[in-house]
Order: C-alpha cells, then sequence, then structure tokens
C-alpha cells in the first residue's frame, strides 16, 4: 500500500514525462511491484527506499539478462552486438 501511495505522489512527475520517458518510469515502478512482498519484510527501510531498492533489483535482473545473451552471442561466434550483417554497412 505505501509503494501505490508513492507512486500517486509521482504522479504529477510521470505525467509531465515524454511518452517513451513514461514508459521508462511505468518499467520502473512495475519492477518496484515486483518484490512489495519482500519490501514488507524489511520494516526498517523507509518505503520510498523500499521501493527504489526493488526497482534498482529489477534494472539489476535485466541488465544481467542482457549481458548473458551477450556473452552467449560472443561464444557461439556471433560477432559483436550488432550481429555480421550490420557490421557489415
Amino acid at each position: 500500500m505505501a509503494l501505490e501511495a508513492m507512486a500517486q505522489q509521482w504522479n504529477d512527475f510521470r505525467r509531465a514525462l515524454r511518452s517513451d520517458d513514461r514508459e521508462a518510469f511505468d518499467s520502473l515502478m512495475n519492477g518496484a511491484r515486483l518484490h512489495a512482498s519482500a519490501a514488507t519484510y524489511a520494516i526498517s527501510l523507509d518505503p520510498s527506499e523500499s521501493a527504489l531498492l526493488s526497482m534498482l533489483l529489477e534494472h539489476e535482473k535485466k541488465l544481467l539478462a542482457l549481458m548473458k545473451r551477450l556473452e552467449d552471442r560472443d561464444e557461439k561466434g556471433q560477432g559483436g552486438v550488432l550481429g555480421s550483417s550490420e557490421q557489415e554497412r
């Protein structure tokens, strides 16, 4: 409930964002919602800290998944980030 209250407080900020930034903001908030139950166990944390930590955790998971995909791609010999067809241009 504290997370949703915080989301309401940040709603004016969200509305002021450009649409692509708003999409990223919504993704961060959804990431925080995924860990709301864990945040309830951390009673000592401020609700804002819990939400931000949850957002960072979800962001880190996405970053690690992307890094793993790049490593797997390199191991398969598919070239760099863009792939062989994009590199030839």
